[in-house]
């Protein structure tokens, strides 16, 4: 049954691409005019592009969150997935990893361009893409907790990036620094390290915490 509810968000993310696709096409656009703020200048563009790529993946990660839930809770699809038998955790738990396979994958993906694009040290590239792949993942956990946390509530959408961001400090500053490390020629490992740690905390605390909340948005 997880599976079947994981293959159904797949089905419909892809019936609704214009989200990923916008998601994406926001994480390249807003990296592009870091270069028109700061100057062209090489040296400074390779600093930043580590910090740069991360707030963009997290801005990037906020677009597809409000209809995580929202849709499925307008048409009645969110009792009839709690009442399916799957528990509520689970059925959170199958809401995240597709977030993360159809916003955090791509992401992924365009990241690399985009840090070449900002004049990134390709031997760094692979500390900054380590880094995503654990941070994107927590990324999907944290934010379907806290969609799942204003389910309901007035202004969701407002509250929503309000209450993931500061959640969501750890990671970026972890996965920053994993690629400055990198970049200054010393070891990326425990910050690596931190961010799967992070992982393993989330992995399982996520979805029982969008679980309960998922229960009293239904009662």
């Amino acid at each position: 049954m997880f599976l079947r509810l994981l293959g159904r968000e797949l089905l419909l993310s892809l019936r609704h691409g214009g989200d990923t696709l916008a998601a994406v096409m926001f994480f390249v656009l807003a990296g592009a005019l870091f270069p028109l703020a700061i100057g062209p200048a090489p040296e400074v563009l390779a600093r930043l592009a580590p910090g740069v790529v991360w707030v963009c993946a997290l801005l990037a990660a906020l677009l597809p969150l409000d209809r995580l839930f929202g849709a499925d809770g307008d048409d009645g699809s969110l009792d009839q997935l709690l009442l399916s038998g799957l528990p509520a955790p689970a059925v959170a738990l199958a809401k995240a990893m597709a977030h993360w396979l159809v916003t955090g994958l791509p992401l992924l993906v365009a990241a690399g361009p985009l840090a070449l694009m900002l004049r990134m040290d390709p031997h760094t590239l692979p500390a900054l893409l380590a880094g995503l792949l654990p941070g994107t993942a927590v990324l999907s956990l944290l934010g379907t907790t806290a969609a799942c946390i204003v389910l309901g509530a007035r202004r969701g959408g407002v509250l929503l990036p309000l209450l993931l961001l500061p959640l969501a400090t750890p990671v970026l500053i972890f996965g920053a620094a994993a690629a400055d490390a990198a970049a200054t020629g010393l070891s990326p490992r425990p910050h690596l390290l931190l961010l799967c740690a992070l992982l393993a905390a989330a992995l399982p605390l996520c979805p029982l915490a969008a679980g309960a909340a998922l229960r009293s948005a239904a009662d």
